[in-house]
């Protein structure tokens, strides 16, 4: 499947390749449909760069910029420089993704990502992520600003702490009244 990449997105035009993207695995955001339902995706999809990377990495897709092929080293320099942590976060997103969750941008819940068991649209996300550097200090007004964001939610809040190149250490938090 061909993508194209302009500024910060990765956009793949032919309709087809934006349905069987989206329907096997919820990946990107089809354009002007603010909540898509996978058989009537009649638009280009709309990829962020880390789900591009994933893409191309498996791939799943191939990416151009000005009619050349980018590479996968081409497209992580791409998202170092877009992305703070981007080695963090992206270890983070594609643990997740590799065990057949369905990740996407956490913006609007103020964290890294939020996570899926089946995907928008079929089920609410139950755990938003937030990526920690490991020795970074967590402090408590931080710990309890999300806890406080995940419960509004109904959510499950988890810091993700990645370990090394390939391993990544959970810390899920519940809430509850006493």
């Amino acid at each position: 499947m061909k993508s194209e990449l302009i500024e910060n997105r990765i956009i793949v035009w032919n309709i087809e390749d934006s349905k069987k993207l989206f329907s096997k695995g919820y990946y990107g955001k089809p354009i002007g449909i603010p909540k898509p339902n996978p058989e009537e995706i009649d638009a280009p999809l709309i990829l962020d760069l880390i789900e591009g990377l994933y893409l191309l990495e498996n791939k799943k897709i191939t990416i151009t910029k000005s009619k050349q092929k980018v590479t996968v080293d081409e497209m992580t320099d791409i998202c170092k420089k877009e992305y703070h942590d981007f080695d963090k976060k992206y270890l983070v997103y594609k643990n997740f993704r590799d065990k057949g969750y369905i990740i996407n941008p956490g913006i609007k819940f103020g964290c890294d990502f939020a996570v899926y068991e089946k995907g928008p649209g079929i089920d609410h996300a139950p755990y938003l992520i937030q990526v920690y550097i490991r020795n970074e200090p967590i402090t408590s007004t931080g710990i309890v600003l999300a806890g406080r964001l995940a419960t509004t939610v109904r959510k499950q809040f988890i810091l993700a702490i990645p370990k090394g190149k390939d391993k990544v250490d959970f810390l899920a938090l519940d809430w509850w009244k006493a």
